[in-house]
């Protein structure tokens, strides 16, 4: 197991200006020092002719060919909305923008 001291957890809690109880340095001391030896690990086996992978199985986005289907006329979308601006929906400003 790695070398990670409470003291060494204690100095990093305050540098990043967090208040830890003696119990709570004392379970972070043992959970880093696990993180850095698994990291250690994986270093060991990581070699350069072995390239970095964000996923061990290749994955690829399964995309449909765009199809032009007939659709609603501006008149159709528009005939239910309360209240319209030319071939757009008129909405409630929200900002106080033009």
């Amino acid at each position: 197991m790695s070398e990670i001291t409470a003291e060494q957890v204690a100095h990093l809690a305050n540098l990043a200006r967090i208040d830890l109880s003696p119990e709570e340095i004392l379970g972070l001391t043992a959970e880093l020092g696990q993180i850095v030896d698994s990291v250690a690990k994986v270093s060991a086996v990581a070699t350069p002719d072995i390239p970095a992978t964000s996923h061990p199985v290749p994955l690829t986005n399964v995309f449909r060919d765009d199809v032009v289907v007939p659709s609603l006329t501006v008149e159709q979308a528009l005939s239910g909305a309360p209240e319209r601006d030319g071939d757009k929906f008129r909405v409630p400003a929200i900002l106080d923008e033009d």
